[in-house]
């Protein structure tokens, strides 16, 4: 499904695919202005906030240097699925490491992952709050993780600096500067579906008493790290649902219902 190619923009301009940068709760507005900057620079444009403390902003408005039309142009939302919606791949960015492993890029693969996706739809790569980063549940929204390999002695990045690496990342890889894995045959899942699917799996498992919800553990959380390395196509998703639906306890009592005369 995956062969590697270089992939050269037609125009050394503007990226010509959907890939969104979405700041996730952002609490200083000047780094909304200095991640629009970093876009601008490397040739992104579809900047999106979700739940910001202050936007518009006049500092925003200051630290993008002359990036005004992306901070205007930028899509709010208050909540993490509507800035998903339509995505084929979701990445987010992460210093710190999880107590159940997840699928994990550096910046330079990353990026050519990015682009591969890109082509069958929207992507998004994900940064969260300046103090404490993304939550476990936003993490969990993420089909990989991307770690900057920073002094671990002092890995701290602020927010616009770590937009302006992987943006940089992507403009190599768009340019040609890095190899682009080409996908192909049917699109990844779309986010939403993925979430519609996550319900649904859990549902059927506390149906059948294969997860107790007062104690539920890790077990969605690994779930999902199992089908997020394995990225289900639509067609994929579909089979899937399907299964569950077949295989629901709770289905299967109503089925029975409707056969009693």
């Amino acid at each position: 499904m995956i062969s590697e190619t270089s992939n050269p923009a037609e125009t050394r301009d503007w990226l010509p695919w959907p890939v969104r940068i979405v700041l996730v709760r952002t609490t200083h507005p000047g780094n909304i202005g200095a991640a629009a900057r970093a876009m601008k620079t490397m040739g992104l444009s579809e900047l999106v906030l979700v739940s910001p403390r202050e936007f518009p902003h006049e500092e925003a408005t200051a630290r993008a240097s002359g990036a005004d039309d992306l901070l205007a142009a930028a899509q709010r939302y208050e909540t993490l699925d509507e800035a998903l919606a339509g995505c084929r791949l979701v990445m987010g960015t992460s210093a710190r490491l999880r107590s159940v492993a997840w699928p994990q890029l550096e910046p330079r693969e990353a990026a050519a992952t990015l682009l591969a996706s890109a082509g069958a739809g929207p992507v998004a790569l994900l940064f969260g709050t300046e103090k404490s980063g993304l939550s476990n549940e936003e993490l969990d929204r993420c089909q990989v993780l991307v770690n900057i390999p920073a002094n671990p002695a002092y890995s701290s990045l602020n927010l616009g600096m770590a937009v302006q690496l992987l943006a940089y990342e992507l403009r190599l890889a768009w340019l040609g500067e890095a190899r682009v894995p080409v996908e192909r045959d049917v699109a990844p899942a779309r986010a939403e579906d993925l979430e519609r699917f996550y319900t649904h799996l859990q549902q059927v498992l506390i149906n059948s008493d294969f997860l107790d919800p007062s104690n539920p553990r890790q077990l969605m959380r690994r779930l999902r790290r199992l089908y997020a390395r394995a990225r289900p196509d639509e067609q994929e998703l579909n089979i899937l649902r399907g299964i569950l639906s077949a295989v629901d306890p709770a289905g299967e009592a109503a089925r029975r219902r409707r056969q009693d005369p």
